[in-house]
């Protein structure tokens, strides 16, 4: 169906939630999307299971943007099954600060020596909803390292401020989503190696309680469409599954 025609109700407004993980990526998007349609995108943004949570718990908007596990948000009855828009996968991935040394993390055990040598690691907290930290604990837990790690961890409020931290010296290492690192006063490393850090999906649905469902099936097409498959790739996603 034609963007121009998927919207029934002309010049909508649409309401759309999704992970500070594909913040970027999705302000990139919304301006090409209202030039295209006419609609307008009213767009909130919070942590990966904070923003579940919200969809959850009932909270309308009509387009949440969530991560896996999908069963447990499609069993609230607050989604569209049918509309399940897979949209990218982004990996964590490892920061240093500007000009210092890139470590080898090619492999779990360079990964392991990697953080065991450093002093301090920043990255989001976990246990406030960031699905990164959420990650990044469990890597530790797969090198056997998590219980030698605690004194050396600091972990803070998203994924940019872990970042942030990490820019003012006051860690060695950042870990985040690599969506997220922008500071022009750290170098990116690269992703965690897959058999011990796991991307992270990012789907789309429309809200079972939308008024403007078309509208919303417009921006979940255009969200995931060829045309914007350039601005996920520049932030080091993967369009799709």
């Amino acid at each position: 169906m034609a963007l121009s025609q998927a919207g029934a109700v002309p010049g909508a407004e649409i309401t759309l939630i999704a992970p500070g993980g594909i913040r970027d990526a999705v302000q990139r998007m919304i301006p090409g999307f209202e030039r295209k349609t006419g609609h307008t995108v009213k767009a909130t943004f919070g942590s990966g299971g904070g923003t579940k949570k919200q969809v959850m718990s009932g909270e309308v908007f009509d387009v949440p943007i969530v991560q896996p596990p999908l069963p447990v948000v499609v069993a609230t009855g607050h989604v569209i099954a049918a509309s399940e828009t897979p949209l990218a996968t982004v990996p964590v991935a490892v920061a240093v600060r500007k000009g210092a040394v890139k470590p080898d993390i090619s492999t779990p055990e360079a990964v392991k020596k990697m953080l065991l040598a450093a002093k301090s690691v920043s990255f989001p907290d976990g246990a406030r909803g960031a699905a990164a930290g959420v990650s990044f604990e469990e890597t530790l837990r797969k090198l056997g390292i998590a219980e030698q790690m605690q004194p050396k961890l600091l972990r803070v409020q998203g994924g940019a401020n872990a970042i942030n931290v990490l820019a003012k010296g006051e860690s060695d290492i950042g870990l985040t989503f690599l969506s997220e690192i922008h500071n022009d006063g750290v170098d990116i490393v690269g992703a965690l190696p897959r058999e011990i850090s796991t991307p992270t999906s990012l789907v789309g649905y429309v809200h079972t309680q939308s008024k403007v469902p078309d509208a919303a099936k417009a921006l979940l097409q255009y969200l995931s469409s060829p045309e914007v498959a350039d601005i996920y790739k520049s932030l080091g996603m993967v369009p799709g599954r």
